[in-house]
């Protein structure tokens, strides 16, 4: 129904966002903080709203869950082994460094993005409406470079049911990478941060005791 390939992905990415906003909205997210991402996880650590032992928790939940996630893609048999059960690969036409800097560039936009709604409490109900928008524009100008990944469990899950694992370290220190500069430019916020997750705020009230507490 849509011919243009670029509008596809800018639908197939806002999508994908509006997935990432649900959770962050429901009762489990609201509970977890629906981080979903390591790279999200390593920011909310970096700036002290996360025990150590705890952010390992998170990661090791959130590899298992991808890994979960993309057993069924298993059911599609020769549709799914055609585009390797979603495993992301740098594209045909662009170098593994191009498909490395993809992935650091967008991840840099999500997490620095997502400090900035969460550190302003004008922002802060708006953080899990943002990121469809977000990946609506990423997915058209970088999925040709890298897949855009922005997430080392959302490569993880995928590779392990493939068995693909071409350039696999991009997938992890692209995204890492990109979350540290992000809380690098973003520390001055880091203060304003109440709590690691990305939505949680039923009342100003509640907003302004979670950022006395932190």
């Amino acid at each position: 129904l849509v011919p243009r390939i670029k509008a596809r992905q800018a639908i197939t990415g806002f999508l994908f966002g509006s997935i990432g906003a649900a959770i962050a909205l429901s009762p489990i997210g609201k509970v977890s903080g629906a981080h979903v991402n390591p790279a999200v996880t390593a920011v909310f650590w970096l700036f002290r709203k996360l025990e150590g032992r705890l952010a390992v928790t998170y990661v090791s939940a959130q590899l298992a869950g991808a890994v979960v996630g993309c057993i069924p893609l298993l059911l599609w048999g020769e549709m799914g082994k055609s585009m390797n059960f979603g495993a992301t690969t740098p594209g045909e036409s662009y170098t593994v460094t191009a498909a490395f800097l993809g992935e650091v560039v967008t991840t840099f936009a999500l997490v620095f993005m997502i400090v900035v709604f969460v550190a302003f409490r004008e922002l802060r109900p708006f953080t899990p409406f943002m990121i469809p928008f977000l990946y609506g524009i990423m997915v058209p100008l970088e999925a040709d470079i890298s897949g855009i990944s922005t997430n080392p469990a959302r490569s993880f899950g995928p590779s392990v049911v493939s068995g693909v694992w071409d350039a696999w370290w991009i997938y992890w220190i692209g995204p890492l990478i990109g979350a540290l500069l992000a809380s690098a430019v973003g520390y001055r916020l880091a203060k304003r941060v109440a709590i690691a997750k990305l939505y949680h705020f039923d009342s100003q009230s509640e907003s302004d005791e979670l950022l006395k507490q932190a």
